[in-house]
């Protein structure tokens, strides 16, 4: 890498996150602009504190099932890692996640904690992708369940279900070469060795690998998307624990579709750790359904305090280890 491009990096990083903060503060400032915000400081602070306690119990068995489906995925590979460390280091990469301006630094980490027992790189950053996959395929598959309920509640459905569906029939059509040909994926992968032969040959080859052990582990894999499943429907728990905190009527049903596509829209790399996307996500629907602006800030910005307060567990997990 020349000089000019090391120089280069960093400014392009800096204009980056410039840009994600820049939308970030414009989308809040223009949702707070249409709402009064003495109300929704007052309604807030009504918060019935045993809802929220509540809710971060919920979340606590959120994060114990993610991190016993990463378990059960490494088991697959035939990697022996206790479950306390894997549970220490999620919550590591979950404070990464809502502190760093980026959500892909809790995977640098699970990836780098697991590649040494592992044997290999490839193979744990194979693990995660997998895990992410499931998570995403089950993430579509709860909000379209609930699009499909909600549409027979309202009269005019906020999302449509059917594009849903399709979305999580494409997926699944997407990633099923990979998984039940891993061989023919493997070969469609190899034109990339123009650029390194050796080095991005053996990578195939491990992932392809990789890829071989989980066609053969059907039941772990069909137990972890269960376990992808519980987690999804978990945090629709979760956001409606902190909807019944601040006392709002809002359907399970309908928190059911809006949670799950706030997540898949704070995966766009636009903005910072999601802040003013996932809140205009919120209120779009909300409005949809014949909720106030205040009610989808309220829940969603809430829900994301007790989701960063509890996040701080990784912070002190992340200290203590240093340490030692």
């Amino acid at each position: 890498m020349s000089a000019e491009q090391r120089e280069s990096s960093p400014a392009r990083r800096y204009v980056l996150l410039a840009v994600k903060l820049t939308v970030s503060v414009g989308l809040l400032l223009l949702l707070f602009s249409r709402i009064d915000v003495g109300h929704l400081l007052e309604t807030a602070r009504l918060a019935s504190v045993p809802w929220l306690c509540v809710a971060l119990m919920i979340y606590a068995v959120n994060m114990l099932t993610a991190t016993w489906r990463w378990h059960l995925l490494l088991e697959a590979q035939r990697v022996r890692v206790a479950v306390r460390s894997l549970f220490a280091s999620y919550l590591i990469a979950n404070f990464f996640n809502n502190f760093l301006p980026s959500n892909i630094g809790g995977d640098v980490m699970r990836i780098s904690d697991t590649a040494r027992p592992a044997g290999s790189k490839t193979l744990a950053t194979t693990v995660v992708l997998v895990d992410r996959v499931l998570g995403l395929m089950a993430l579509v598959l709860v909000a379209a369940l609930g699009a499909s309920a909600v549409g027979r509640i309202h009269h005019a459905a906020p999302i449509w279900p059917v594009w849903l569906w399709a979305g999580l029939l494409a997926g699944a059509a997407a990633s099923a070469p990979a998984l039940f040909a891993p061989d023919g994926f493997g070969r469609l992968l190899r034109p990339l060795t123009v650029f390194h032969p050796e080095w991005v040959g053996a990578r195939i080859e491990a992932l392809t690998g990789t890829l071989t052990r989980f066609r053969n582990q059907p039941v772990a894999l069909a137990a972890c998307f269960g376990g992808a499943l519980f987690v999804q429907v978990t945090m629709v728990v979760f956001y409606s624990a902190v909807a019944d905190a601040l006392r709002l009527d809002v359907a399970f049903s309908d928190l059911a579709v809006i949670v799950p596509i706030s997540f898949v829209v704070q995966m766009l790399p636009v903005s910072l750790n999601g802040f003013g996307v996932r809140e205009a996500t919120f209120s779009f629907y909300f409005t949809r359904i014949g909720q106030p602006i205040e009610s989808a800030l309220l829940v969603s910005l809430v829900a994301q305090a007790l989701v960063m307060l509890f996040s701080l567990t990784g912070a002190a997990v992340y200290i203590s280890r240093s340490r030692h």
